[in-house]
């Protein structure tokens, strides 16, 4: 189970807990922020894609949105989502629980410009029902992130 390698790695930290679970689903952004009892916009939403031919994993902010011009102007291809079904197998943890801890070796990790300004954030803990309060330093710190992109669309 995903949460399983979640909590070894941030047991390994000294971090475990940090992870919540809850008894309902936490699988949308706007479900985790009920959850949590936070704004939508403190969940970190992460997002899986191909990225010539490898998964790359973009976490931002929870009310954050692809703009697919910025994505192709950063990674020079076109915003393509992996397949549900890919997910688990690629990235190491299930839709709804997709988070950049304890990914399978290979798959890169960005930060978008969205997270910047935030103090503590809740990206998902390998689970639909779960989340690890961070804040954005620990996040980019545990993460091991290969850097920040702005890929995101600007706020209205």
């Amino acid at each position: 189970m995903a949460i399983e390698k979640v909590r070894v790695f941030f047991g390994g930290l000294g971090l475990e807990d940090r992870i919540l679970e809850f008894r309902q689903s936490s699988e949308t952004v706007t479900l985790a922020a009920q959850a949590v009892g936070t704004e939508p916009k403190n969940i970190v939403k992460t997002m899986s894609f191909k990225v010539d031919g490898e998964p790359v994993l973009i976490c931002m902010a929870g009310d954050a949105r692809i703009s697919n011009p910025k994505f192709k102007a950063t990674f020079h291809t076109k915003a393509t989502m992996l397949p549900h079904d890919e997910v688990g197998r690629l990235i190491g943890h299930d839709v709804g629980g997709v988070c950049p801890f304890a990914v399978n070796d290979g798959v890169a990790v960005y930060l978008d410009k969205s997270l910047e300004g935030l103090e503590t954030v809740y990206p998902a803990a390998g689970s639909g029902s779960s989340a690890v309060r961070l804040s954005v330093l620990e996040l980019e710190r545990y993460a091991s992130p290969r850097g920040w992109v702005d890929v995101c669309k600007d706020p209205e």
